[in-house]
């Protein structure tokens, strides 16, 4: 999909603010609301839309502790890896998990209460992940950035 300057003003906006009514997002672009709401639905059906969703504060839902595993598989066999992908999207508490190229296979990001939440998790799902030959973890101090807007240009 070609992606005009109106298009790209209506995704930059709905990452601002997903709740903003058509009418106002209309104004906002310089477009007539049908016009808009047409563009919006094409967007949504070309899948540069996903979806929408509400962004909770990670500390006041008891979550405040990012921790970046690093998981290196026994082998990198397809059968491994996706035994391995199966059961990391069954842990909740795994945000989000990335196929890695480098010294390990995947990278987790998972949010938990603290490192007593930390030592569950690892002792009880980590270690117990199909395929698991290591784990190894970094506790994020203090979050400098984090963004949700995906930069369209």
């Amino acid at each position: 999909m070609k992606l005009d300057s109106f298009d790209h003003a209506i995704l930059r906006t709905l990452q601002l603010d997903g709740r903003i009514t058509n009418s106002a997002l209309a104004e906002r672009v310089n477009l007539s609301e049908s016009a808009c709401l047409r563009r919006i639905r094409g967007l949504e059906q070309s899948g540069l839309i996903e979806g929408y969703a509400a962004v909770i504060n990670q500390q006041k839902v008891g979550c405040p502790v990012n921790v970046f595993v690093n998981i290196t598989l026994e082998r990198q066999e397809q059968a491994h890896l996706h035994e391995f992908e199966e059961a990391v999207r069954k842990v909740p508490e795994v945000m989000e998990c990335y196929l890695m190229s480098g010294e390990y296979d995947y990278l987790l990001r998972v949010v938990l209460a603290d490192t007593a939440d930390f030592e569950r998790l690892h002792s009880q799902h980590l270690t117990r992940l199909p395929n698991v030959a290591r784990v190894q973890s970094s506790f994020a101090l203090r979050t400098v950035q984090k963004s949700r807007e995906l930069p369209v240009r």
